[in-house]
């Protein structure tokens, strides 16, 4: 689909480091001629990999999305500290790795692993009294950020690589929506008692839109590809198909009766397949999220 005036939809961009995802917004705004442009769960500059952004009336589904699960490969150095718990930053302390054991690194990642309660990044783009985390911490502010309840479903090393002081750990992370990657980076370096921070990240997975659908910026600038808003919702959420008066009723604001669905976004559709709505089951009713039918 090309670009213009009136599109909805998904694009999965590839987002290369360097780029903010605010730069990509901009890209993708240009390209869709639209400034209707949004995404779905902020990667950093460093960062490359699976970036969701949302054209049109898609961008009433980015807030659903960005709580999906997310999947990343990671690159953790352990023996030096930085100041961003990533490459991007100074470096705050070292120690030497090279006493880390197999054992050892693998004891730290089960502690990692799971329910977990997780202290977000000094630069984060948390609000502290309605101020962001990382425009205190570039004026020297040192802010109390309070742990968070995250999940780590899997944290798997796939390579160790040792040099001297320093060892490097590969691994593939599959994890809750509001987890830090650095975070896990510094808590396992903090652990082994050798510091630790992040030196590549690639986000591979955000809910169901995974690296396979992701495309490079150059590679939309020659063809913007837009996943249509019912195909969207259904990858992501339940489907409910309603009948012609349910249909009335949901894209007017009404209520319908609840479906057993789940305790999530539901997407409701027409007979012949549009899409209608996003609804959330509550006490024995769906009552809409967003409706996408004038």
């Amino acid at each position: 689909m090309s670009g213009g005036q009136g599109i909805s939809g998904l694009v999965v961009v590839d987002k290369p480091a360097g780029w903010t995802s605010h730069d990509v917004v901009g890209r993708v705004r240009r390209l869709a001629r639209t400034r209707r442009v949004g995404h779905a769960g902020t990667l950093d500059p460093m960062a490359t990999g699976v970036l969701v952004v949302g054209v049109g009336k898609a961008t009433r589904l980015l807030g659903h999305l960005a709580l999906t699960e997310k999947e990343y490969d990671a690159t953790i150095r352990l023996g030096q500290s930085t100041d961003t718990d990533d490459a991007e930053g100074e470096v705050t302390a070292t120690a030497s790795a090279a006493g880390v054991t197999d054992a050892a690194l693998r004891a730290g990642i089960e502690a990692l692993t799971g329910e977990i309660r997780q202290v977000p990044p000094q630069v984060s783009a948390i609000k502290v009294d309605g101020r962001r985390a990382y425009a205190m911490a570039r004026r020297g502010e040192r802010v109390a950020l309070e742990a968070r309840t995250v999940t780590v479903h899997a944290f798997t090393v796939t390579d160790v690589r040792r040099h001297g002081d320093l060892v490097d750990v590969d691994a593939s992370i599959t994890c809750s929506s509001g987890t830090y990657i650095r975070a896990l980076a510094r808590d396992l370096g903090a652990a082994l008692g050798c510091g630790g921070h992040l030196t590549a990240l690639r986000r591979t997975r955000v809910g169901p839109y995974d690296l396979a659908m992701a495309r490079t910026l150059d590679r939309l600038a020659e063809k913007l590809e837009i996943l249509p808003m019912a195909e969207a919702v259904a990858a992501a959420f339940p489907r409910r198909e309603v009948t012609a008066d349910e249909a009335r009723k949901v894209v007017h604001g009404g209520r319908l009766p609840a479906a057993g669905l789940g305790p999530g976004p539901v997407g409701v559709f027409a007979s012949d397949g549009t899409l209608l709505a996003l609804v959330e089951e509550r006490g024995g009713a769906a009552k809409p999220l967003a409706v996408f039918v004038p």
